[in-house]
């Protein structure tokens, strides 16, 4: 029978025992070696039942265990020196404080927001790559001393747990998760009462959540749950699952997510005294409602909206995670009218403003939808891809947003993601670097985080002897093939097989096989079945009898994602086939546990996603970070640093982008070529000393050359020194009367804009016969503007030059200001002068164009304004020098 009430009775450490609560509490040792050492000595067999979460390991541990440590001195020594090692790291200066005391005039805190946080397996709120980049982003701020509160929602099922059916058809099931016995902590009043915030829903019906706390190292992690007893049992459900439920259900979790989040916040600072966040970053645009609750906040105080808009667009930082449109969330316009305004959230803002900043109203949109990326930039002064590649395609997705500015322009950045070294390397390879450096595995890399320690010694990788490195790669691809092995033998259990039927498992994969790896998200653009194009080929290269390979494939399909699901289940019945499967298998349950073996173990990581698709695909940068060699398609990252003295790139057919068919058809046959003609001879060409010599230099060129680059603490100093450092500025600048000036000066222009004109160009230079002109001369410029009723200091005029393509499109443009040199004539015309040098050979052109001026703007095509010739403007507009 089934209890009535569930709870968790917690054992009473004795007293010399009680820093372990402390130590399991906070989550840094979920990457810090030493920790994880203490915990799996007070019970080996319960840390390995526990899958190494110490709260579990302390809930159930025996009370005769507890007592004979208590009295264990040695391991009390141990204790006590873990402990003051988290103090230490918790109270002492890191990298943000000297940069702080160096007078960067660094915001005192910022607000991270996120849908989901991948921290560690045993806190499992995540699904992929967003939340294990936000759980990297949080850590690597603990170790660089970033002020940063995490805030996200507490799924009580998470996102889901994977099986498998006989015929391979994906499973779900949610596990009911308790906070009790997950590292959390609820926040709680002055009076001991639980800490909640409060959403008002239409028909003035209630949305409660409690705020539970994880501690990040130094990073507080706060997490908003609906399923508390004053809500209703719908209210009860809003943070049921992860990605879950319909639209309505989704609009709930992100208003929780980003008003509620703000509200936990400030409850937060308000009961802790922790500083106020001066910055705000809107990690996707599930959380975009922060900007709103912001708003709220600020009109509250007597201010007018759409200076409240500009004061919290000064501290926002919007990040962009999606290079296809419909991996945005969008919603009708009529439901989400129906929970703003008077009878919903946010009483005394004007539904309507509301609505305009989410609405998809610019050429292509469709106005009737309600786009979260789209009202997380409008209410973003500052936006970033995650990658070079990715900042490009966004520009292109986004260029709506700014009418009248070529995609190049549009404000929107990049910092290419990062990973978090401790929790992603393997400790194999911790030592092996630390011992050539000299130093601790913790050290090695974070040495630089701590003002007073030594900087990251990755070229320490660089003076290992050759025997050393292929050993540890061939003992992770020994603990691989174990771990395949009792993951396989557990998953056909589950699909019904019987002990007496696994027999061949034994045989599954071999430690002395070049070993491929593949696992992500499996939605159709990543490709999960790109490798069974020709199954025929495929065969012979996993049987190859001088040269075989072995493929590890895991990933989960969203449940409600059929397509995926087919995926999944072809690759699952193609490696089913007695022929193949000791040599190809699919690991359903795809997750952090799985992921700390599976990079480590493998040789090359694969990654084939439809170019340019891929945001950013930080698992080869895990992979990487251990040794692992890429072979990847040019996207995300890879396009970006990739180099051959490290790894490969698959050939892309860009051009045949409509035709999916063959272009799948082209690639495929790329992959099998450079793993047939490159990739595997490279691995069993041994040299004279019986060693894949060239392969070895490649795993070091991996660690030494990719190795700083990869890692999320050099993203997070980019995310302060070029966004966070510049919003807080911004912020700051912005009192309540400077706000106020500034959306008054942008009406304003907005109003008076169309009288700006560009009405005349002359251009004076030396010119050779057919119009072409000399490297090194100069055109001097002469234009006539109209500017109506605005000033000459409330505009720039710019020349805009470069070479141009066949179509006359200006590539590589450099912008040139030209000064006022008159005006205004009887006309009210003014003339502004200036030299455009003539730096570049070849097919060259440029034009004109008039843009709003303002000290406080971020950049000039921040109110999507611009004035351009028109084909009635004089001669020299648009001129062409060839």
């Amino acid at each position: 029978m089934k209890a009535i009430r569930r709870f968790t009775v917690r054992p009473v450490l004795p007293e010399p025992l009680q820093p372990l609560s402390d130590l399991a509490r906070n989550l840094r040792w979920s990457w810090h070696t030493e920790t994880r050492q203490l915990f799996e000595a007070v019970d080996p067999d319960g840390w390995s039942a526990a899958d190494g979460d110490p709260v579990r390991l302390l809930g159930a541990v025996s009370a005769t265990r507890l007592a004979e440590l208590a009295g264990d001195l040695p391991f009390l020594d141990r204790l006590s020196a873990a402990a003051a090692d988290l103090d230490t790291y918790l109270s002492g200066d890191r990298w943000y404080q000297e940069r702080d005391g160096q007078g960067a005039e660094l915001p005192a805190a910022i607000g991270y927001f996120s849908p989901e946080f991948g921290v560690t397996a045993a806190l499992p709120q995540y699904s992929g790559g967003l939340g294990i980049l936000a759980g990297d982003h949080l850590k690597a701020a603990s170790d660089l001393g970033v002020p940063l509160i995490g805030v996200g929602l507490l799924y009580r099922h998470g996102y889901f747990r994977q099986s498998l059916s006989r015929d391979g058809w994906q499973q779900e099931q949610y596990p009911v998760l308790d906070p009790n016995e997950l590292p959390l902590t609820p926040l709680r009043e002055d009076d001991g009462s639980p800490a909640q915030v409060v959403l008002t829903l239409p028909g003035r019906r209630s949305l409660r959540a409690g705020i539970w706390q994880a501690h990040v190292g130094r990073v507080p992690l706060l997490m908003l749950d609906s399923d508390v007893e004053e809500n209703g049992p719908g209210e009860r459900d809003v943070t049921d699952r992860l990605y879950g439920g319909g639209s309505e259900h989704r609009l709930l979790q992100e208003m929780l997510l980003g008003i509620g989040g703000v509200r936990a916040v400030r409850t937060y600072c308000r009961l802790t005294g922790h500083p106020e966040p001066e910055v705000f970053h809107t990690n996707e645009g599930h959380a975009g409602f922060l900007g709103l609750e912001r708003i709220r906040e600020l009109t509250g105080t007597g201010l007018g909206f759409e200076a409240a808009l500009e004061s919290v667009r000064a501290g926002t930082v919007f990040t962009t995670h999606t290079p296809v449109p419909a991996g945005i969330d969008r919603f009708d316009r009529e439901l989400v009218a129906r929970h703003f305004g008077d009878d919903g959230e946010l009483p005394g803002l004007d539904a309507e403003r509301v609505l305009a900043l989410g609405l998809e109203t610019y050429p292509g949109g469709r106005p009737n939808l309600f786009n979260m990326a789209v009202m997380g930039l409008r209410l973003a002064q500052r936006a970033n891809g995650v990658s070079t590649l990715h900042g490009a395609v966004s520009r292109e997705m986004f260029a709506g947003l700014w009418p009248g500015f070529d995609p190049d322009e549009v404000p929107i950045t990049s910092v290419t993601n990062g990973v978090h070294a401790p929790t992603w390397v393997a400790p194999e390879v911790a030592r092996l670097g630390a011992g050539a450096a000299g130093r601790s595995e913790n050290a090695l890399f974070a040495g630089s985080l701590d003002p007073e320690g030594d900087p990251p010694r990755w070229d320490a990788f660089a003076e290992i002897p050759d025997g050393d490195v292929w050993n540890v790669r061939k003992i992770l691809r020994e603990r691989l093939v174990l771990e395949v092995r009792e993951r396989l033998r557990a998953s056909w259990r589950l699909r019904g097989a019987q002990a007496a039927e696994l027999g061949w498992i034994d045989g599954v994969l071999d430690p002395d096989i070049l070993t491929i790896g593949f696992a992500r998200r499996v939605p159709s653009y990543k490709r999960l079945t790109l490798m069974l194009r020709d199954r025929d080929r495929l065969r012979e290269l996993l049987l190859h009898p001088e040269r075989p390979v072995q493929i590890v494939v895991a990933g989960k399909a969203h449940p409600a994602d059929d397509g995926g699901k087919r995926l999944i289940q072809e690759l699952v019945r193609f490696a089913d086939d007695p022929r193949v499967r000791h040599r190809i298998v699919f690991l359903p349950d795809y997750g952090m546990a799985m992921a700390q073996k599976l990079y480590p173990g493998c040789d090359v990581w694969l990654n084939n996603p439809l170019r340019p698709l891929e945001a950013c695909g930080t698992s080869g940068m895990k992979a990487a970070l251990n040794g692992c060699l890429n072979l990847s398609v040019l996207d995300g990252w890879w396009d970006e640093w990739f180099e051959p003295d490290f790894g490969w790139a698959i050939p892309t057919a860009d051009g045949l982008a409509a035709d999916e068919n063959r272009r799948d058809e082209l690639e495929a046959n790329a992959l099998y070529e450079l793993i047939e003609d490159r990739v595997a001879p490279r691995f069993y060409d041994r040299g004279t000393g019986g060693l894949p010599d060239r392969w070895i230099e490649m795993v070091r060129r991996t660690l030494v050359t990719l190795g700083p680059k990869v890692l999320a603490d050099r993203m997070v100093r980019e995310y302060v020194e070029r966004l966070y450092a510049p919003a807080a500025g911004a912020h700051r600048a912005l009192d309540a009367n400077t706000a106020t000036e500034l959306a008054a000066w942008k009406d304003r222009t907005r109003g008076r804009w169309p009288h700006v004109s560009v009405d005349h160009v002359e251009a004076v230079a030396a010119t050779a016969a057919g119009g072409s002109a000399e490297l090194g001369s100069t055109l001097s410029l002469r234009v006539r503007v109209g500017l109506g009723e605005l000033r000459p200091d409330e505009v720039e005029v710019q020349a805009v030059a470069g070479r141009v393509s066949s179509d006359d499109t200006i590539v590589d443009a450099l912008a040139v200001p030209l000064k006022p040199a008159g005006g205004p004539d009887m006309e009210g015309r003014w003339v502004y002068e200036g030299p455009l040098a003539l730096d570049r050979t070849g097919p060259y052109g440029y034009t004109v164009r008039v843009l709003p001026a303002h000290p406080l703007l971020a950049t000039s095509a921040e109110l999507g304004l611009v004035a351009l010739p028109t084909e009635a403007t004089g001669e020299g507009a648009g001129v062409l020098l060839r």
